[in-house]
């Protein structure tokens, strides 16, 4: 048994939650410029511009989702699963919005591919919650934080003044 005093590890507040929202939206548009130049190359301009406007769909709103989840989890932690779950159907409705104003419009067919707009839409979706995904798993967020030690504690006294105004329960 060592008598050597662990390292402590530094605490610092990271925000990995912006790192994922912007590698997420990275992620997202090389699919989407990568379904544009195969749609340009198969369907001509029709299937780029189709494949280009279902990408750019994709991406704002899902930015726009992730960031106000984001955003609510670090001002409101307890109320992010409702925001989280009330976004989502802002999203399917803002996304079944745009999709039906396109079709309404005429542009649709003539100069957007159908096929290559929802695939777009598809394939954003499928490469923005892998991306998200991947870089969330390995994003180090604690569970708890630990409080701030005053210097008295950190040099090895006990401090009876911490132990009587600590809040039963933690923290909260």
């Amino acid at each position: 048994m060592s008598t050597e005093k662990p390292r402590e590890t530094p605490r610092t507040r990271r925000d990995g939650g912006s790192a994922v929202l912007v590698g997420a939206a990275l992620g997202t548009v090389a699919a989407g410029l990568l379904a544009t130049l195969v749609g340009a190359l198969v369907d001509g301009a029709p299937g780029a511009y189709g494949a280009l406007v279902g990408a750019a769909l994709v991406v704002v709103v899902f930015a726009f989702g992730s960031a106000t989840v984001h955003a609510v989890a670090g001002l409101l932690p307890a109320a992010s699963l409702v925001v989280a779950l009330l976004t989502y159907v802002l999203q399917l409705f803002v996304v079944l919005v745009v999709l039906s104003a396109l079709d309404g419009s005429g542009a649709v067919g003539d100069t957007l591919s159908r096929g290559w707009l929802a695939g777009a839409v598809i394939v954003g979706a499928l490469a923005w919650t892998f991306v998200q995904v991947a870089l969330a798993s390995r994003v180090r967020i604690p569970v708890y934080e630990l409080p701030e030690h005053d210097a008295g504690q950190a040099a090895g006294q006990d401090s009876a003044e911490h132990l009587t105004t600590a809040q039963p329960g933690g923290d909260r």
